[in-house]
């Protein structure tokens, strides 16, 4: 299923993709050959890491090669293929068997691509490499600082010559001889469904580096079976899994095609990477906002508006063919691993994205918007915050592509990321809208209906860990208020020990305020008579029942409500700000300065 996908994302975007069995890949010299082919000049593509986006860079012929005699790449290849530069020690030396090594994969260059110039002697391209590589290529002055790792590219005049469609249809048969094993096979292809000539092996690998990993970063195999324990019946290689030369190649070239595309493509920051595209291929806002680092708030409230509006009758009978796939990959050694397959309808997975953002969004009590936190976000709230901002690289590992599983699938996140973010809370004693946002996400997807909670303040909720939260919210008011220039505030004594136990720590917080009232009837009456009757009401409510221990559920409630009633406290700041600068009167223009004006 996965492999029909691909191929069938290949042929949709087959304009975007490189040549069969064509890699990008830098190129750092550059052999020009004259058009007589009697002589040729190296120049140099080299550039310094500071210069990257001067590289040249293009797609050339590229196909897995292991061993020790490993065969030529078709007129693109390594210095040691194309010029015969052995191998150098660290120190400059060259032994002799690096010497032999070089000849020998100069010649079996030279051999492959005077097997195309002379079956294309029609191309005067062809008949100038032809010329140079039978005898030409010896009068080459090689500088010193080329080096035999160094990838070297041919032009003929202003012609690459491995863009030239002659040498795409070899390089392809050259694969297929390659890679179809000792004996062709043929058979049915379980991708196309057609008897076609099979693969012994993937021809193309994913390239080092594109799926992020802990370990050494290296190439990885989609299909890798080279042990008669790993294949069924003890059989090596693809002769269980049937794939035919085209849709082998036409699968890893989209695989990798996709890993290079930034719209495409979400790396995640510690291990692994997700790849996504639909069946059609006309963009969807919706589901590039949800990948991008930044959604706008804006684009989230219309997908969530857009869901919840019911469809009317002509919408009810028409059918969407439009699919959405998602393809989680890591990578363990040389073989990638599929760590998760999403096959959905384009609409069932805008559903499940805009519940994700209902579901986990904020309400600013001072800018009175709702905020919505990117998925990266959100796991690096259960980090360890720094000051300013969260350490980087101090999320619980994993847990941001357990995150967007839970998005995609419409579930419920792992059970360990309430535990980690309310370690981090007690810990850091801050809550701040990311730590807001996951909580009301587990809260929200909680199976008991009791945790589900609103985005912004339940006056009328019972809930006593909830209002718990609030009181303690209140009570640092009431501090804040009174004693504007305190260093150590109730948060950062006694937030910690109120969320685990708050009948104790609430009590005695409680008889505490009584000196703090007693400075604001004096000082700001009007501001404490306000403070006192909320703090009652709300103290009213759960006076006979005030927990001694919350579980972690709970102390989430009281963390919400607490949050919750600072938003409110915000809000009516804000209003009363607005309320006090409208009722000052307007100051009339200055008059403009004649000369000035």
């Amino acid at each position: 299923m996965l492999l029909q996908r691909l191929t069938e994302y290949g042929d949709r975007i087959a304009d975007d993709l490189p040549a069969e069995f064509y890699r990008e890949k830098q190129v750092h010299w550059v052999l020009d050959i004259a058009p007589d082919g009697l002589s040729a000049k190296l120049i140099s593509r080299k550039v310094p890491g500071r210069q990257r986006d001067q590289v040249l860079s293009m797609a050339v012929p590229y196909v897995q090669r292991s061993g020790t005699k490993v065969p030529p790449y078709l007129l693109v290849d390594t210095a040691e293929f194309v010029l015969g530069v052995p191998k150098r020690a660290k120190n400059g030396s060259v032994t002799e068997g690096d010497r032999a090594e070089a000849l020998r994969r100069n010649d079996a260059y030279r051999a492959l691509v005077l097997q195309w110039a002379r079956e294309v002697m029609d191309e005067p391209a062809a008949r100038a490499a032809e010329a140079f590589f039978t005898s030409g290529w010896q009068a080459l002055s090689v500088p010193q600082e080329v080096e035999a790792k160094d990838t070297v590219a041919l032009m003929v005049g202003t012609s690459w010559l491995h863009d030239l469609g002659s040498v795409q249809r070899l390089w392809a048969q050259e694969v297929r001889s390659r890679k179809g094993g000792a004996t062709e096979r043929t058979g049915l292809c379980l991708v196309c469904g057609e008897c076609r000539p099979l693969l012994a092996t993937i021809p193309e690998p994913v390239k080092k580096g594109a799926v992020p990993t802990a370990a050494s970063s290296n190439e990885g195999q989609l299909i890798s079976i080279n042990a008669a324990a790993q294949g069924r019946q003890g059989l090596t290689q693809l002769v269980n899994t049937p794939v035919c030369h085209q849709c082998g190649g036409r699968a890893m070239a989209v695989l990798n095609h996709l890993l290079a595309s930034d719209r495409h493509r979400r790396r995640f920051r510690d291990d692994g990477v997700l790849l996504w595209w639909t069946r059609q291929t006309a963009p969807d806002s919706a589901l590039a906002m949800f990948f991008d680092d930044r959604p706008e708030a804006a684009d989230v409230q219309h997908l969530i508006d857009s869901m919840d509006k019911p469809a009317g009758p002509a919408a009810a009978l028409r059918v969407d063919a439009d699919a959405f796939y998602g393809l989680s990959l890591g990578l363990n050694n040389a073989r990638l691993v599929v760590r998760d397959w999403i096959d959905v309808p384009v609409q069932e997975a805008k559903k499940n994205i805009a519940a994700w953002y209902s579901d986990h969004g904020v309400r600013d009590g001072w800018t009175g918007q709702t905020r919505y936190v990117p998925l990266w976000l959100l796991a690096l709230s259960c980090g360890r915050w720094q000051g300013e901002r969260y350490a980087p690289d101090s999320a619980p590992r994993g847990l941001e592509a357990e995150l967007l599983h839970s998005a995609l699938h419409g579930l419920r996140p792992p059970d360990r990321a309430l535990a980690l973010l309310l370690q981090r809370v007690h810990a850091d004693r801050r809550v701040d809208v990311p730590r807001l946002a996951l909580l009301r996400l587990l809260l929200n997807r909680s199976p008991d209906p009791q945790d589900h909670l609103m985005p912004q303040l339940d006056k009328d909720s019972t809930d006593p860990a909830y209002v718990c939260g609030r009181i303690f919210a209140v009570l640092e008011s009431v501090q804040e208020t009174a004693l504007p220039d305190i260093n150590t505030t109730l948060r950062d004594k006694y937030f910690s020990t109120a969320v685990s136990a708050p009948s104790l720590t609430l009590r005695r917080l409680f008889a505490d305020s009584t000196a703090h009232f007693k400075r604001l009837n004096r000082d700001k009456p009007g501001a404490g008579r306000a403070l006192e009757s909320r703090l009652l009401e709300l103290y009213s409510k759960v006076s006979d029942d005030l927990p001694g221990h919350l579980s972690d559920v709970q102390q989430g409630r009281f963390i919400i409500g607490y949050a919750h009633q600072r938003h409110e406290d915000l809000a009516q700041k804000r209003a009363a700000a607005d309320r006090k600068k409208a009722a000052v009167p307007a100051q009339a223009a200055p008059t403009p300065d004649p000369v000035s004006a």
